[in-house]
């Protein structure tokens, strides 16, 4: 038996075919109906089978056998697929939808899992339609059907890149071999502050300020070597209209090959990455404090160890000084130190009692032994900060190197500082005098929490230099 059942075939699927002009199915007008339906139905590249109007299977092709394992002769005749093609608990319903085909208008698509002969489990999609008598009634369906695992797939790839690019909470770039991005998501967009249209094709150096050279080696690493075992993170300064704004992004990399050629060949990099500014922002000032803390400690520990008290004052200062500023001055109060509030006090002047060496590394050293008041402007942060009894930060902003220079010279200061933090001295109700740590070009300027930490470096030192002026007089 082939592809079908010979007896009613033409009845139930169309009008009967007009005899041959011989009477036979060898004449000169071609073969037998059935046999040219059954090739017709075997030379397909799906899978096909057609049910009468009462479910009984009427033709099945070689696709059908190839995928199911059932031959034309063990499947044609059966009542449709129970018992044999599907599990006994899914018959029903599998034979009520196909059957409902025949009813319907247009074709009707399924999904279904099917039994091969040798009792595996196939899943198919299944595409069934009305065959009509000559009365136009229904006489039966026909059933074309194909494994979906291979569709499956490609829908899902396709399922997933358009979520990565439409719905992902992390940015995804493919770049091309020129280290361009080719497409981005959404979220890649924003992030880089930019569309996703007006990014594609243009240099990172356009759209970073920071990170460009680092991001753009680990492609080219990607590219040659494929992916790196773990991700990385780098720090980048994106171009917003409101200026540069750094951020740190983790980053994963995936080497992209085309599936059509034998050889692989690149066809870009998938770069996938997550803002982790917050995260890494803690985590540094986490360990700055746990760090600063225990300069802190350790300064305290040193400072007990000076037989003078003025010493431990720079003691505290040079372990402040670690990580945290590249000089650092201090000036008392002229005449000694001033009560709050006291009306009687003369103008407030500073003489320069200790300083780091400004030319190289060295520790602090104890001078203004001549008692001369360092000529500060009225307006001078130091003096600023004795009368408001509080921090101070200045700095010379962006401008030219020269007028940058200019600035530290007409405060006194070091010529290549330009940030500076001034924190007040003092101790039992009383101001002694002012501590400056200052920053030179390529740092980054003062932060409150930079201020905090002055100030708790302030208090120890205004102990020591109370001290000192306590022994002074027990002395005297």
């Amino acid at each position: 038996m082939s592809a079908s059942r010979r007896s009613g075939t033409t009845d139930e699927l169309g009008p009967d075919e007009p005899e041959q002009p011989d009477g036979g199915p060898d004449g000169p007008g071609g073969p037998d109906g059935a046999d040219l339906l059954a090739a017709l139905l075997d030379g397909m590249d799906a899978a096909l089978c057609a049910f009468d109007a009462d479910g009984v299977v009427t033709h099945w092709n070689r696709e059908a056998e190839r995928i199911l394992g059932w031959s034309a002769a063990e499947a044609v005749g059966r009542q449709g697929f129970a018992g044999w093609a599907v599990r006994e608990a899914d018959a029903e319903e599998v034979e009520s939808r196909l059957m409902a085909a025949m009813h319907a208008a247009g074709r009707q698509v399924h999904e279904f899992a099917l039994l091969t002969k040798d009792g595996g489990r196939v899943l198919v999609r299944t595409q069934s339609a009305a065959v009509r008598g000559p009365d136009g009634k229904p006489a039966g369906l026909y059933c074309a059907f194909s494994e979906v695992h291979a569709q499956i797939d490609l829908e899902r790839s396709i399922a997933l890149s358009e979520a990565l690019f439409d719905d992902a909470s992390w940015g995804v770039v493919l770049v091309d071999a020129d280290l361009r991005p080719a497409v981005v998501n959404a979220h890649a967009a924003r992030a880089l502050g930019t569309g996703r249209t007006a990014v594609l094709g243009r240099p990172l150096g356009e759209l970073l300020t920071r990170g460009v050279e680092e991001l753009e080696n680990a492609l080219t690493h990607v590219l040659a070597e494929g992916a790196p075992p773990a991700p990385a993170e780098v720090w980048v300064g994106v171009r917003t209209p409101e200026g540069e704004k750094r951020r740190c992004w983790r980053s994963g990399f995936l080497r992209l090959a085309s599936p059509l050629a034998e050889e692989p060949v690149p066809l870009g990099v998938g770069w996938l990455f997550q803002d982790v500014t917050e995260a890494k922002q803690g985590e540094q000032e986490a360990a700055l404090l746990r760090f600063r803390t225990n300069q802190l400690h350790r300064a305290a520990r040193a400072a007990a160890e000076c037989e003078d008290p003025a010493e431990a004052a720079t003691v505290h200062l040079d372990f402040a000084l670690a990580g945290f500023a590249d000089h650092a001055l201090i000036d008392r109060v002229a005449g000694g130190p001033t009560a709050d509030g006291d009306p009687a006090a003369p103008p407030m002047r500073l003489v320069r009692v200790a300083a780091t060496p400004s030319g190289g590394p060295g520790p602090s050293a104890l001078t203004g032994h001549a008692g001369l008041p360092v000529r500060y402007a009225e307006s001078h942060p130091a003096l600023q900060c004795v009368a408001r009894a509080g921090s101070v930060r200045a700095a010379a902003g962006a401008v030219a190197p020269e007028e940058a220079r200019e600035w530290a010279r007409a405060r006194k200061w070091p010529e290549d500082t330009v940030h500076a933090l001034c924190a007040v001295l003092r101790s039992r109700g009383r101001t002694l005098g002012v501590v400056t740590f200052l920053r030179g070009a390529g740092r980054t300027p003062f932060e409150r929490s930079d201020a905090t930490y002055a100030e708790d470096v302030a208090v120890r030192m205004a102990a020591a230099l109370d001290l000192a002026d306590l022994v002074e007089l027990a002395d005297g």
